[in-house]
């Protein structure tokens, strides 16, 4: 595999610009990336910049048919990386570095086939009645990230279980994405969208909504948000066993990304209203910090140390 510094002087102005996005608008995943290795950390910011872009065609304020075009334009983006299309000369830096990542890394690009298929089901406005409705969701939009930064990271030669590395990855991916859901429902409504499963919403009386900064009348939202963080919790400690399977270095990354998550569903479950008032998130200092036990290895031990012991 080539090394970073061989590629051109185009290229690394394409994987510039993508660190750049990542840096001003991925935060918590920054945190994690910048624990990787210089060609690990091109390519993930890479698929984050392509991520961004269709994650923004969704929120924008484009007319829906406007924003399948758009999708449909990104997608088209795709194919031509698929067919090895793109010249580093191209005017599109993200496709040029996403470009270079798929020759030097085995991406499964149809991960990001399924997260436009998961901004489609946005754009369409489709609302979830079950979990398992909702996971089909989660899995397009974070599950595929899960397997597409699986296919960065690698597996270590003769690591136990391999073979269901990208099914742990795909688990943590929900487990983030939920985390988010529950981070951003003030948001949400507010842009006319509902996430959590209608049948959690009507069993803790929450259907009407989440409009204004106290929970629904009669509502049980302490109990809804609870239940939901349970269930996140336990996503994390399935997705945890794809930790002893990485290196060092990419073990780090996922537990810095995944340690900076479950600091948020701690301050969530803490104080479940919090997330009608604002977004909740973790100040710089704290970050850091879990940043620096990732790349001292100390959170990835403990973690696999309790993962193996059914413990997490």
């Amino acid at each position: 595999m080539e090394g970073p510094t061989e590629a051109s002087a185009p290229v690394q102005a394409a994987y510039s610009y993508c660190e750049a996005v990542t840096g001003r608008q991925a935060r918590n995943f920054a945190y994690g990336i910048r624990l990787l290795p210089t060609d690990k950390r091109q390519a993930m910011s890479a698929l984050y910049a392509f991520s961004r872009r269709v994650d923004d065609i969704g929120d924008g304020e484009l007319a829906p048919e406007a924003k399948r075009n758009r999708l449909d334009s990104t997608r088209d983006v795709l194919e031509r990386i698929r067919r090895d299309a793109v010249q580093e000369d191209d005017t599109d830096p993200v496709a040029v570095a996403l470009a270079d990542a798929a020759r030097r890394f085995p991406l499964p690009l149809t991960g990001l086939d399924e997260l436009i298929d998961g901004v489609l089901m946005d754009v369409r406005g489709e609302t979830y009645e079950t979990w398992d409705d909702l996971k089909v969701y989660c899995r397009c939009v974070a599950g595929a990230i899960g397997r597409l930064s699986l296919g960065v990271f690698g597996t270590q030669p003769g690591a136990r279980g391999a073979e269901r590395a990208a099914e742990y990855a795909d688990t943590l991916g929900l487990a983030l994405q939920l985390t988010n859901i529950l981070r951003d429902v003030r948001e949400d409504a507010a842009n006319g969208r509902t996430y959590l499963p209608a049948d959690d919403l009507a069993k803790f009386g929450c259907s009407a909504g989440f409009h204004t900064a106290t929970p629904p009348p009669g509502s049980d939202f302490a109990g809804l948000v609870h239940f939901e963080v349970r269930r996140a919790r336990t996503l994390f400690a399935e997705g945890y066993r794809l930790l002893p399977m990485l290196d060092r270095r990419s073990g780090a990354c996922v537990a810095a990304m995944a340690g900076i998550y479950r600091r948020l569903l701690d301050r969530i479950e803490r104080d479940p209203e919090a997330v009608l008032r604002g977004r909740v998130s973790l100040p710089g200092h704290e970050k850091a910090y879990v940043a620096v036990r990732g790349l001292s290895g100390l959170d990835a031990r403990h973690i696999t140390r309790q993962t193996l012991r059914g413990r997490v």
